[in-house]
């Protein structure tokens, strides 16, 4: 257990960071989810609008450390191409 004031201190940030970070991380993986679901239903309307609304969530989480940022790069990316591949299936 923490002995000093500072330590003390530092357990407080922890979680108030840790708990951040997981709902930053779970936000990112619902909006990654809902864009698999639109890419599974085939409406090309619908993935473009939730890749739309998750990119944003992906650069957020990677900017702030919670993934890496070649991590959401290559999702990004290969989401993006998954979208772009459904008008032509």
């Amino acid at each position: 257990m923490a002995n000093t004031a500072s330590a003390r201190k530092r357990i407080r940030q922890i979680e108030r960071r840790t708990e951040r970070n997981t709902a930053r991380r779970s936000r990112m993986r619902t909006a990654i989810k809902k864009v698999e679901t639109a890419i599974a239903g085939g409406d090309k309307a619908v993935a473009v609008e939730a890749l739309r609304a998750a990119q944003p969530e992906m650069q957020r989480a990677s900017s702030k450390g919670v993934a890496h940022k070649n991590t959401i790069a290559r999702k990004i990316s290969r989401l993006s191409a998954r979208v772009k591949a459904i008008a032509t299936s």
